[in-house]
């Protein structure tokens, strides 16, 4: 059972981000402030919970939030400042969608751009740990599953509506096969040493 992040007084702000590990799309972070002592019985790391399961808790979240934002930083900005760099951006970009101001922010990991006057604490692990952190997690791997959906439409040969963008090695025997396409982070090794021939890297 998750705990509920509490400070006396304070308006808390849960945040996470979806993938940072990707090899194609933007990396997306959600901030979220929830109602107190708000739970669910199958909430959880996004990573723990299934497909079907995360989208019946991004709805039961949205229906309680106090509020949440979306944060998107595309393929390019990634390439350009990098991956860290993007993920804090993604999560600064989701805080300022809040039509409330957070007082104190509680952020999965272990590092985080500091948010201009609003304090905050990284917790490893966080997003299995408090009900805020997680549902950040769930709002940020569902919005960014559906657009990775949306964008396989268009190159359905790397099957991004299954992998999400992430290294398998169906995706990366596609990347083989075609190449890289415009959504691919060509600040990332898209290929492993042995199967990179630099011809378009």
């Amino acid at each position: 059972m998750l705990d509920f992040y509490r400070i006396e007084n304070k308006i808390i702000c849960g945040c996470d981000e979806a993938g940072r590990g990707c090899l194609a799309g933007p990396v997306v972070a959600a901030a979220v402030i929830l109602p107190d002592g708000y739970s669910h019985p199958i909430l959880n790391d996004s990573k723990q919970v299934k497909e079907r399961d995360r989208n019946i808790l991004r709805e039961d979240i949205l229906k309680h939030a106090i509020s949440y934002g979306i944060g998107v930083v595309s393929h390019t900005e990634i390439d350009q400042i990098n991956i860290l760099k993007a993920s804090f951006l993604a999560m600064h970009r989701a805080i300022e969608q809040l039509s409330i101001r957070p007082e104190w922010l509680i952020i999965d990991g272990n590092k985080f751009a500091p948010y201009p006057n609003i304090h905050h604490q990284c917790i490893v692990k966080g997003d299995s740990k408090y009900t805020q952190i997680a549902a950040a997690s769930i709002l940020a791997k569902t919005y960014r599953d559906e657009l990775m959906q949306q964008l396989s439409l268009d190159y359905p040969y790397y099957q991004w509506e299954i992998n999400k963008g992430y290294p398998t090695s169906s995706h990366r025997e596609a990347i083989k096969k075609y190449g890289p396409c415009e959504y691919h982070r060509m600040s990332f090794r898209l290929l492993k040493p042995e199967e990179d021939n630099s011809l378009w890297l």
